[in-house]
């Protein structure tokens, strides 16, 4: 499993980003996506909208089951990872890179501080 140092971690297996300021990156951990099997289908339909932390913001869809996407802290989503439409199994083969779900604009960045470090997350998932 592969937990990198610059991402902050969920209960409910979402990684985030920081980009730039209030501007972030969310996706599912490697122990997500390796729990679910082949993502076959990403739908996230709530581009524009300001959502609470732990609203679904979407799901993901593998050949056994289907998943809630949890949004980790209050925020707008911005963006959705276009590459997905086509190719959902980048979910599977990168993600913490092109695997990537959406950028959101964060409303309060302070909260991304109460987010798990990688140290607090792999010791959740071992």
């Amino acid at each position: 499993m592969n937990f990198p140092g610059n991402l902050r971690y969920t209960k409910d297996h979402e990684w985030l980003k920081i980009e730039s300021g209030d501007i972030a990156t969310i996706g599912i951990t490697d122990f997500a996506q390796n729990e679910l099997g082949d993502i076959v289908y990403v739908e996230i339909e709530t581009i524009g909208q300001s959502l609470s932390a732990e609203s679904v913001f979407g799901t993901v869809e593998a050949v056994k089951t289907v998943s809630d996407l949890y949004l980790p802290v209050d925020a707008t989503i911005i963006e959705l990872n276009p590459a997905l439409a086509n190719s959902p199994e980048l979910v599977n083969s990168d993600p913490y890179g092109k695997g990537w779900m959406v950028k959101i604009k964060l409303s309060n960045p302070s909260d991304v501080e109460k987010l798990m470090d990688a140290a607090a997350y792999q010791a959740t998932v071992s």
